[in-house]
């Protein structure tokens, strides 16, 4: 029986498939609690939403307050950035850290121009909510045929 190169790719390739599935399965047993729920590699989980008239956009952003966060827009670019310093008290010597100090800069590219001079932002229970407008140009309009 002979086998073709191909056969040998075929191989190859479906137990590079199953290692690196194997690798992503074992990946969190290394660390106590899986992976940081908190922050996936530096950035925050954001979800968007799209109302019809403004972009709606919610990141998770625990343990940081509004003075520790900063959010620019510029036409359709947003971006997010943030840090939270470690909170060892004073006198204190650290035997475990789980919650380490962190920064992030997420950025993103919206779907649409949005109307900077009527964004809006607030965060609650460590979620950071964005209410974007859309910008006057860019909303449908109605014409009437005479």
């Amino acid at each position: 029986m002979y086998l073709r190169i191909k056969d040998f790719d075929k191989l190859f390739g479906t137990m590079n498939l199953l290692q690196n599935r194997l690798n992503r399965f074992s990946s969190d047993f290394d660390s106590p609690y899986g992976s940081d729920w908190t922050m996936e590699q530096g950035m925050p989980r954001t979800n968007l939403y799209d109302t019809g008239e403004q972009l709606e956009i919610r990141a998770e952003v625990p343990g940081l307050d509004k003075n520790r966060l900063t959010v620019n827009i510029q036409g359709n670019y947003l971006e997010i950035s943030g840090s939270r310093d470690s909170d060892v008290p004073e006198g204190y010597k650290i035997q475990n850290a789980e919650r380490e100090s962190v920064s992030f800069s997420r950025s993103m590219t919206l779907p649409v121009d949005v109307d900077t001079a009527k964004a809006s932002a607030v965060i609650k229970d460590g979620i950071l909510y964005l209410k974007l407008p859309k910008a006057e140009a860019v909303k449908p309009k109605r014409i009437t045929i005479a």
